[in-house]
């Protein structure tokens, strides 16, 4: 991110152009001169601590108003004053804190001097928050604000819940001797990448002091984070909660048989075997466009994410096994034993328009367990997986995902295969392509409003068949469509979420626009055609009820029969169907022909397209009967 991001800045300062670079996780400071004040940077630095971790460019000035960068360069009489950044935090009771294994700095060539690079890691969510002058602050797109009491009291709240995290119980029966010294070293090695922390140990009774600092034991007796982490024989102490059971769902038991994998394991082994798994059986193909490399059914890194987060955020207090279940070219199921909090939860079950709704959450049920598998680096450090879900699927690369509540202990995460934007959506785009465009007053739906109203869209959908999805907010980036979106009043919040929700205040529910739910046009249908609309098929009425949209909805007002056979197809489910789609279309046309012999519907210029006939009985010509 530095290198392209200083490129960027040097081509608008050589060329006098302009580009937005600060973002939640990068932030641009003057502090050219020896007599620069350093609060800023400070309270930026605190920021990122406390968020996702980030970078600051030291040395260019930014012009936002002018848009316009100016290029002043670090200025080393400011080298001590950078050393003591990591110096200026406290914990919340303002006892003083050292952060040097957080924040690095670099000096880095640039132009015709030199820029100082500020690297912040976010803290560890155990270690969260932490405050400069009394005061904690958090990252908002590109900006720092000061955290509310609110959040800093669900903060404190969150920090007493894992005190007794279920990571950190004792093993029954396990002594030390059951750790493996090797394993360790591995850790120890990955932990050294960066900064040299630890020496390697000879031997695990070497190691009992890190073990203590690091919570892997207890006194003599291993914890469960310690088995998990360098375990010997995990699986002989933690039995389920150290296995990951993967197969492909298929209708021949036979098939299933022979893809079914069980690991038992430390949770590294099980994160790689199951990733694995996974990327050995869904679908792949072949990019022309990419020089012939693999294209896969999900995003590589989003399978990596989804399997590392639920082997972090499990409950190791329940005695049951990850179960990752593979439908190709359907589904990816990922079940999990335990839960998510009560206050991450969105319910209105009672109103008319039901939500089951989960609000994305950075923190972990085994924060200390979170840390480890970054240093592996099968953890993000940021702890996104809710928002890389929905990021994946705003950018069309899978379709709605959910959750299903099993029990109150036990759940699952569904990766639909697909896109959001699938053949039913942009055909709902197109039927109401005339009522969007009116409601934004002329313009055309942006590529980004489309996706929000799908993503929207088939939340409402997914919630009223009892399926949890992900809540929109600041963090998926899409501010200006939503923003735009609420102002044609196209979407709204629901009428009655607790505004006091410490979340949903800042993250509303959203609703679409009621009238772009409303695909039964038979009441209106039966003004027009009375009693012969009565008496009609079902085939024909669906028929007419799809003329009757395209007329009122669509900037495509008239509809061939063609068209009107493509939607309708695609809206009994079979857009991934061939077989037998040509003779619906030919069953179509037929009924389309009789039912304009029999005045019903009308053509519109010279090409057969077609639109309901309202002056329909007239002149005494009803149609009674349908083939």
């Amino acid at each position: 991110m530095v290198e392209s991001n200083l490129a960027i800045l040097e081509n608008c300062i050589r060329n006098n152009t302009f580009q937005y670079i600060e973002t939640d996780r990068c932030e641009l400071k003057d502090n050219s001169h020896d007599s620069s004040e350093w609060r800023e940077v400070h309270k930026t630095v605190n920021a990122f601590l406390n968020t996702k971790g980030g970078v600051i460019i030291v040395g260019i000035h930014e012009n936002i108003k002018a848009h316009l960068y100016t290029f002043k360069g670090f200025d080393s009489r400011n080298e001590e004053k950078v050393k003591e950044i990591h110096k200026q935090f406290t914990n919340e009771t303002g006892e003083k804190l050292s952060l040097e294994l957080y924040i690095s700095y670099e000096i880095k060539e640039f132009m015709s001097g030199n820029v100082l690079v500020i690297q912040i890691e976010s803290l560890p969510e155990i270690e969260k928050y932490v405050y400069l002058n009394g005061k904690a602050y958090e990252r908002v797109l590109a900006g720092d604000q000061q955290l509310t009491p609110k959040q800093i009291k669900a903060q404190e709240n969150y920090k007493t819940q894992v005190k007794d995290a279920r990571e950190l119980m004792p093993v029954p029966n396990a002594t030390i001797n059951d750790l493996d010294v090797d394993k360790l070293n591995e850790y120890i090695f990955l932990l050294n990448r960066t900064k040299k922390i630890e020496t390697q140990k000879a031997d695990i009774k070497d190691a009992k002091s890190f073990l203590l600092r690091k919570s892997m034991i207890y006194g003599e007796q291993p914890t469960v984070l310690g088995m998990l982490t360098c375990g010997r024989f995990p699986e002989d102490f933690l039995f389920n909660r150290c296995e990951i059971d993967c197969y492909v769902d298929h209708p021949s038991r036979e098939v299933v048989a022979r893809s079914r994998k069980l690991f038992k394991d430390t949770v590294i082994t099980l994160i790689q075997e199951g990733e694995r798994f996974v990327m050995q059986n869904i679908d792949t193909g072949i990019s022309v466009e990419r020089g012939g490399s693999s294209i896969y059914e999900y995003p590589p890194e989003l399978i990596r994410e989804s399997i590392n987060n639920a082997l972090a955020h499990r409950d190791y207090g329940i005695d049951r096994p990850v179960i990752i279940k593979v439908s190709p070219k359907k589904q990816i199921e990922i079940r999990n034993p335990g839960s998510f909090k009560e206050e991450l939860l969105v319910e209105k079950l009672s109103h008319s328009i039901p939500v089951r709704r989960i609000i994305p959450n950075s923190r972990t049920n085994n924060p200390r367990l979170a840390d480890i598998l970054k240093v592996f680096e099968k953890l993000e450090a940021r702890g996104i997986g809710m928002t890389t879900l929905t990021g994946a699927c705003l950018q069309n690369e899978i379709d709605l995902p959910y959750y299903i509540f099993h029990s109150s202990n036990e759940l699952s995460l569904i990766i639909p295969s697909g896109k959001l934007i699938d053949r039913k959506m942009e055909s709902f785009f197109v039927s109401y392509s005339g009522y969007i465009r009116r409601k934004l007053k002329g313009e055309l739906i942006s590529e980004e409003q489309k996706r929000v109203l799908a993503y929207l869209y088939k939340s409402e959908t997914a919630n009223k068949i009892f399926r949890h999805t992900i809540l929109l907010t600041k963090d998926n980036n899409h501010l200006d469509a939503i923003s735009s979106l609420i102002e044609a009043e196209l979407i709204f919040p629901h009428p009655i979420i607790d505004i006091d929700h410490p979340v949903y205040s800042s993250n509303p529910v959203y609703l679409l626009d009621r009238k772009l739910f409303v695909s039964d046009f038979r009441p209106e249908l039966e003004v027009i055609f009375k009693k012969d609309f009565t008496d009609l098929k079902q085939d024909y009425k669906e028929i007419l009820n799809v003329i009757y949209e395209a007329n009122n909805t669509s900037e495509e007002q008239f509809l061939s029969a063609n068209q009107i056979g493509n939607i309708l197809w695609v809206r009994l489910g079979n857009e991934d169907i061939i077989e037998g789609f040509e003779n619906y279309k030919r069953k179509v046309r037929k009924i389309i022909s009789q039912l304009e012999e029999s005045k019903f519907i009308i053509r519109k210029f010279s090409k057969p397209q077609y639109a309901i006939n309202d002056q329909f009985g007239i002149d005494g010509d009803l149609f009674r009967k349908s083939d």
